[in-house]
C-alpha cells in the first residue's frame, strides 16, 4: 500500500504506466476501487492510497467500491467474500 501523500506525481504516473499500481483506495473509509472511479477522484490526497492488486487491498481489510466495482461490492455485502 502506497499513500498518495508520500509519493510524487511523477513517480505515481510511472508506477501506473508500469502497472505497479492498479487500484486506489480511501484510507479513512477502507474502500478500494479503480483508478478511473469518479467518486475516488474526488477524495482528498491525504486519504488516498494505492494498491498493486486486489489481494493486497483485501489483506488490508478494504472493501470494494459500490460505484466502480458494483458486482464485487454486492458479493462483499452479501458476505460471500
Amino acid at each position: 500500500m502506497i499513500k498518495h501523500s508520500e509519493i510524487t506525481n511523477h513517480i505515481l504516473r510511472t508506477k501506473i504506466l508500469r502497472k505497479e499500481i492498479v487500484l486506489g483506495g480511501n484510507q479513512k473509509l477502507k474502500i478500494y476501487g479503480t483508478l478511473r472511479c469518479t467518486p475516488g477522484k474526488r477524495m482528498k490526497r491525504e486519504n488516498r492510497v494505492f494498491f498493486s492488486s486486489e489481494e493486497e487491498a483485501f489483506q488490508k481489510d478494504y472493501r470494494p467500491c459500490g460505484h466502480c466495482l458494483a458486482e464485487k461490492y454486492k458479493i462483499w455485502k452479501n458476505g460471500l467474500i
